[in-house]
């Protein structure tokens, strides 16, 4: 399995902005790639790479993607962003077998979710949830499928408070596991694309057991 070793991003003084966290990524992370196609009947792959680093009690990640298809229809929280043009991030904290999957669509509408699997898992509060920051190069208004040629990025800050199931003190010296990806489920190229492989018959980005290590300074 892959493996990223988080670093601890130096900034002096109040919260930047996002576009500053964007920038402080840029200038100190390196990319990852999200590139694996692991179902043959769903062989688009779109461009698609990350940063990802902490602060504090911070997690920021930048996505960058790009892609033929986008499309945002979802703005509520919690609602189906994966059938939008979507990027995820999961995350065990505590590496148990239990994780957090944060989704955002193109637009930056949030999913959140946490359990120990694709079934029995449930939606992390809105009033956590909305405290996750986010920012999209496509701005924030819902739009129906575009084809072309797109390329996009968001940027998002994920305080410590969303990890509601789980005693993070801090994210310093945390020896964790995940995974990245990207999808689209209901765009006119359905794609399933991850940064570590997974070996299942269908799409299921819900396997643990395919989880890199995610290990924080």
């Amino acid at each position: 399995m892959k493996q990223i070793q988080v670093k601890a991003l130096t900034h002096n003084g109040e919260m930047p902005t996002l576009d500053e966290v964007g920038k402080l990524l840029e200038e100190q992370t390196s990319l990852i790639s999200i590139d694996t196609v692991n179902w043959s009947e769903y062989g688009y792959k779109p461009e698609v790479k990350a940063r990802i680093g902490y602060w504090g009690k911070q997690i920021w990640i930048k996505f960058y993607v790009r892609e033929k298809n986008i499309l945002a229809r979802t703005t509520s929280v919690n609602g189906d962003v994966y059938k939008d043009s979507c990027v995820e991030f999961f995350l065990s904290p505590r590496d148990n077998g239990y994780y957090y999957n944060f989704e955002f669509n193109c637009i930056g509408t949030p999913h959140v979710g946490y359990g120990g699997g694709r079934h029995n898992r449930e939606h992390i509060s809105p009033f956590y949830v909305n405290q996750i920051q986010r920012k999209s190069s496509l701005g924030d208004l819902p739009f129906g499928e575009q084809t072309g040629d797109f390329s996009w990025d968001l940027t998002v800050v994920i305080p410590k408070s969303v990890f509601v199931n789980d005693v993070v003190a801090n994210f310093s010296g945390l020896e964790s596991k995940g995974n990245f990806y990207k999808c689209g489920d209901e765009t006119s190229d359905p794609h399933f694309v991850t940064w570590n492989p997974i070996d299942t018959e269908t799409p299921d980005y819900h396997q643990y057991s395919s989880f890199g290590s995610i290990l924080f300074e």
